[in-house]
């Protein structure tokens, strides 16, 4: 398994007592396969993403990528893994105001060291459709622009698996689609495995798999065959 969770909870203390956010979960996720994670507002889907990535630690529990337990690895080691093996795409895009659409699709391969960046970064903008906006800040983009490079820049790196937290929720029902469209269409290319947080269920019905958080705790759900 690509992704494994074992006993993996999260317990934070606040002003009123220990708050458990995520009750004991284990989830099995195969390289290749798409996930989507749903759930209510405050139900712990992103904290959930948050800790499979390698962004925040578990109270209790484990998760392993690629076989390697995430609470085995300092911040140092853990930022190392996500280069190599993580790519991210957020719903407000957090694309780097100062630097070009071209810039901020180079920049994560700049940092891994890659000859062929901006080679490499033209070819996903224009995969994108982005070829004409190469030189656009992204205050001059439109949302749904924004949301490309950003699909462009989590892809990059040729990542194992992207985590996606609601990447078309800044988005109009349109534009979203279009986005969706191209996100599985890129995905499926590149055999990359995705895991995805969304309260859109539209969405959430194109993934091979439904995780659903209700209150902290995990439940798959069933999938009509056809």
């Amino acid at each position: 398994m690509l992704i494994q969770t074992r006993q993996l909870e999260k317990i934070v203390d606040t002003s009123e007592g220990r708050l458990q956010i995520l009750h004991p979960i284990d989830i099995d996720i195969a390289a290749g396969e798409t996930v989507a994670i749903v759930g209510a507002s405050g139900s712990g889907k992103s904290t959930l993403l948050s800790l499979l990535a390698g962004l925040d630690l578990a109270s209790q529990g484990q998760v392993s990528i690629d076989n390697v337990n995430l609470s085995d690895l300092d911040e140092e080691q853990r930022a190392h893994l996500r280069a190599e093996k993580v790519g991210f795409i957020f719903q407000s895009f957090l694309l780097i105001p100062s630097l070009s659409a071209l810039e901020n699709v180079m920049l994560p391969a700049e940092l891994a060291g890659h000859r062929d960046a901006e080679r490499e970064a033209r070819e996903l903008l224009s995969k994108v459709g982005l070829s004409d906006r190469l030189t656009h800040y992204p205050n001059q983009l439109s949302g749904g622009e924004q949301q490309r490079v950003a699909i462009a820049r989590a892809f990059i790196g040729k990542p194992q698996i992207l985590f996606a937290d609601e990447p078309t929720g800044n988005l109009d029902s349109v534009t979203g689609a279009k986005v969706e469209d191209l996100l599985f269409e890129i995905n499926q290319d590149a055999n990359t495995t995705l895991v995805m947080v969304t309260h859109d269920n539209q969405l959430a019905q194109r993934c091979q798999r439904i995780l659903r958080m209700d209150g902290g705790h995990l439940q798959e759900e069933q999938r009509d065959v056809a």
